[in-house]
């Protein structure tokens, strides 16, 4: 008899009966049994080999290491290949932190959509890395309807998340029998880059500003929901950290910091070493999305900001087409695992446009000196260099086009706008003088008939950022002028960020005190530096007000300026030496960070040595895709494309 179905601390199922390993499978057996084989399972294995980049940096490593050490190494068996059946969530998540070399690495033959109907595998065991949702705990079901027609021999369960007591006594009362192991797992993030994650929250934005949702089960409920996700990124990052909130009109990110607190609280109480933790030496800071709007619609010219704002690039993947006229359309996917991206994404495009052909002639002179010398050991020594040199050719002009293209771009018509937006969101131009008349600055924008409508709508929206706000008429006129009555709503609609778009003593925004960076050496359309990074660095300084930005929790006392030196002031130590001893600072915005925003966080890291700033939010916003969920805000739910969970 098989054990009977039920909870033990961790969320783990009483160890099975002792059982015979499964018999070795070889690839030729995978294939005849079908998954493997047919063109469907195939197809799921190629499309994880293809995406998944190697877990090497940091987030990404670290949620590797724990699915490891969580599910793989938990089920593992010497000679035993296994199935892993994966969901939407769950896939991605693999994707961002692992590549297929790994996963065979761990015993996986077969990776499956748990959502598809498969073949059955009657012979082998399967792992299922679902998040704990109806549509996936059907799925699994569905394999274990009878023990006749298993399509697994047992199977290993692992939630990303808590599993609902109701979806739990679902599986407790149809399969039972044929679970091995039940645990959950607790990562329900996605680490986007080493120092970048975001949450699993569909329509997040829309469900956290939209009036239709205002004071609703839904808008709590979303709340929560973030809450749990970013308690499980401080779980994997083995931080219990103090939590404060940026203080402003909306009380979004103090009910949000109020909720992580006490799940922060309620998970070290009832983790597996059922120990309560103690604050770490960390701080999580929780700011809501209207803090800073200036740096969410600016053209912002580094290259990987430029690079998602003008072109079309879609989960991570830039397509492009090879030189000639029969030139073929090829895709490159922007990831970590591409050193020079990491090298080169937060550079100036100026910089970039240098810096690559460069490194096309550095390659190409290498080449050239090795084949020149005629020895077989030299001609050995090429071929096995050759592969390397054909993919650090083939990166070096993926990058070489998009820089291209961004240039491209940037002199048809950005450019022109470059210097007003800088203007407007300075306050001051590039000689440092103050700008008397913010709407003598706009007006050539407006009158400009080269300029797409998204562009001149950014331009406006930093024109009344600016201004804190202009009057209704002035509103009016302007959106009339321009003919974007259709689009209007990707400015009236800031309000709910409570952002002022209409001008009112009561709707004076408080603004974070600016550092001055006049001694930075920057470029004339490069000025703007995002609020952000000030908030990272007087943070790391201890320079935060608390009365601006309280504490929902007692201020962890090993926090303060001293632990974290700035990097002029420090000797040099070895990155893990200087990461060992280190505090961490987390940055949650509720509502969409920005490329730029993302860049802060490494930079600073880079300055003060002895803390790590790791930053996240709901998703990563591209101006466009901004303003078109601004403008959703207005529209009722059911026309607002928003998925029921």
């Amino acid at each position: 008899m098989a054990p009977q179905l039920a909870r033990l601390p961790g969320g783990r199922l009483p160890p099975p009966p002792q059982e015979q390993a499964a018999p070795f499978a070889t690839a030729s057996e995978e294939g005849a049994a079908g998954p493997g084989g047919g063109a469907e399972g195939r197809g799921a294995e190629a499309g994880l080999a293809s995406k998944m980049a190697p877990a090497v940096r940091g987030l990404k490593r670290l949620v590797w290491q724990k699915l490891k050490s969580s599910v793989f190494d938990d089920c593992r068996k010497e000679e035993e290949w296994k199935i892993i059946l994966l969901d939407d969530y769950t896939t991605k998540l693999l994707s961002q932190c692992c590549k297929m070399t790994d996963l065979l690495a761990e015993g996986i033959t077969v990776v499956e959509n748990v959502y598809k109907t498969r073949e059955p595998v009657p012979h082998m065991k399967a792992i299922y890395l679902i998040t704990p949702t109806k549509k996936s705990v059907d799925g699994l079901i569905d394999d274990f309807i009878t023990k006749s027609s298993s399509r697994y021999k047992a199977a290993y369960v692992y939630f990303t998340d808590f599993c609902p007591d109701h979806l739990f006594n679902k599986i407790k009362s149809s399969c039972a029998k044929s679970i091995r192991r039940c645990k959950e797992i607790n990562i329900s993030f996605f680490p986007c880059e080493s120092q970048v994650f975001t949450l699993n929250v569909p329509d997040a934005f829309y469900r956290c500003y939209s009036p239709a949702l205002e004071k609703t089960k839904d808008k709590d409920a979303v709340m929560q929901v973030m809450a749990e996700q970013i308690v499980t990124l401080c779980a994997t990052l083995d931080e219990n950290p103090g939590v404060r909130y940026k203080r402003g009109p909306s009380d979004k990110a103090s009910k949000l910091a109020q909720l992580v607190e006490e799940n922060l609280e309620n998970y070290y109480k009832t983790d597996e070493k059922s120990q309560i933790k103690a604050k770490t030496h960390s701080q999580l800071i929780i700011i809501d999305r209207g803090f800073d709007p200036v740096s969410t619609v600016l053209h912002e010219l580094t290259f990987q900001a430029m690079a998602y704002d003008l072109l079309p690039i879609e989960n991570d993947t830039y397509k492009y087409k090879t030189e000639g006229l029969a030139g073929k359309e090829r895709e490159a996917i922007l990831e970590e695992d591409d050193e020079l991206w990491v090298k080169i994404r937060h550079k100036h495009i100026a910089d970039v446009i240098e810096e690559i052909p460069k490194l096309l002639k550095e390659v190409s002179s290498k080449r050239k000196a090795t084949e020149g010398k005629l020895s077989i050991s030299a001609l050995a020594q090429l071929m096995k260099k050759m592969p390397h040199y054909r993919k650090e050719i083939s990166r070096q002009v993926v990058h070489l086009n998009i820089a291209e293209d961004c240039m491209s771009k940037f002199k048809s018509n950005i450019e022109r706008l470059c210097k007003t937006e800088q203007d407007l969101a300075l306050g001051t131009d590039a000689e440092g003088q103050k700008v008397k008349d913010p709407m003598r600055v706009l007006l050539p924008v407006l009158l400009n008939k080269s300029h797409e409508s998204y562009d001149k709508i950014r331009a406006i929206l930093l024109y009344i950022f600016s201004t804190n706000g202009t009057t209704q008429e002035n509103l009016d006129k302007l959106i009339q002028n321009v003919q974007i009555e259709s689009d209007s709503d990707m400015i009236r609609n800031w309000k709910y960020l409570d952002v002022p778009v209409i001008s009112s003593s009561a709707a004076q925004q408080h603004k974070h005190p600016r550092r001055d960076r006049s001694s930075e050496e920057t470029f004339q359309l490069s000025r703007w530096t995002p609020v952000i990074k000030d908030v990272m660095e007087d943070a790391i300084e201890n320079k935060l007000d608390s009365k601006d930005w309280p504490y929902c929790s007692q201020c962890p006392p090993t926090w303060n300026g001293s632990g974290a030196v700035s990097a002029r002031q420090k000797p040099k130590a070895s990155y893990q030496d200087e990461r060992k001893s280190s505090a961490r600072l987390i940055i949650f915005v509720i509502g969409g960070i920005t490329y730029s925003e993302m860049r802060s966080a490494y930079e600073v890291s880079q300055v003060y040595k002895s803390c790590e700033v790791v930053i996240g939010s709901t998703h990563i916003l591209t101006p466009k895709k901004l303003l078109d969920e601004v403008k959703s805000l207005s529209k009722p739910k059911d026309m607002a494309c928003i998925k029921d969970e």
